[in-house]
């Protein structure tokens, strides 16, 4: 089966809000345009076996995820940002190189969490990965769980 890109999007620009208020009171604009050009400029594509983020203005830097390696997915949403329909959704994985990846500032009604969620269980079925969780063997010194 091909790969497919199911989503692809960029966070909010509502993550500047603090810059651009800062810009028309103090700094000049071209800051301003920057963090715009740099928050535009990180985009993140859904595929049915990868997540792809790719960040820089001029040169660009993509980082590739493969959705069976994700372990946990954290969705938060602070009360400012519900107020906004944002959240932030942070991939806790088993890659070496991208233990955690923060998707920040993301509308709410792309149903993000879900999409990951049943493209993860459906990668790991068809790779067929389990994970394995090994307790650590007590040493002489810890208390006995009794």
């Amino acid at each position: 089966m091909a790969e497919q890109t199911l989503l692809s999007g960029t966070p909010s620009q509502l993550r500047n809000l603090g810059w651009f208020l800062l810009c028309l009171l103090v700094i000049p604009i071209p800051i301003a345009v920057y963090k715009w050009l740099e928050t535009k400029c990180h985009i993140f594509q859904l595929t049915t076996e990868r997540l792809l983020v790719t960040r820089g203005i001029l040169s660009k830097t993509t980082d590739t995820l493969e959705l069976y390696r994700v372990r946990d997915i954290q969705v938060t949403q602070p009360f400012w940002l519900r107020l906004l329909g944002l959240h932030n959704v942070h991939l806790i994985t088993a890659d070496t190189s991208t233990p955690c990846v923060a998707l920040d500032y993301m509308p709410v009604a792309t149903g993000l969490p879900d999409q990951f969620r049943t493209q993860v269980e459906a990668n790991k079925m068809r790779k067929r990965v389990r994970e394995v969780a090994i307790d650590e063997p007590l040493t002489m010194d810890e208390p006995h769980a009794s």
